[in-house]
């Protein structure tokens, strides 16, 4: 019984840290350049040019939409994609252009 109870917590305290991988998705769409320096494989010239692509184009609509950013290809998006979100893409917009 004692050995269950000791297996089950190893396991948990195994997959804690990707519980909080999950939590702490950076918004790419409303994130600083400082924030979108926290995504391991984002310096700080990477962070740049995501926010000026983000204020000449507006938001992203997927995570996909990335590689539209100089720099970024398809094997950093790779690297980058569990890490991100877009949130609310239309949401993100209309504050934008208030």
């Amino acid at each position: 019984m004692m050995s269950n109870f000791i297996r089950s917590l190893v396991l948990a305290l195994a997959l804690s840290p990707f519980a909080a991988v999950a939590a702490d998705l950076v918004n790419i769409n409303t994130a600083d350049a400082t924030a979108l320096q926290q995504i391991n494989g984002i310096g700080p010239a990477k962070a740049t040019a995501i926010v000026e692509y983000r204020k000449t184009k507006g938001p992203f609509a997927s995570a996909d939409d990335l590689v539209k950013v100089p720099g970024i290809g398809e094997k950093s998006l790779a690297q980058l994609k569990p890490q991100i979100t877009v949130g609310n893409a239309s949401a993100a917009k209309t504050a934008r252009t208030k």
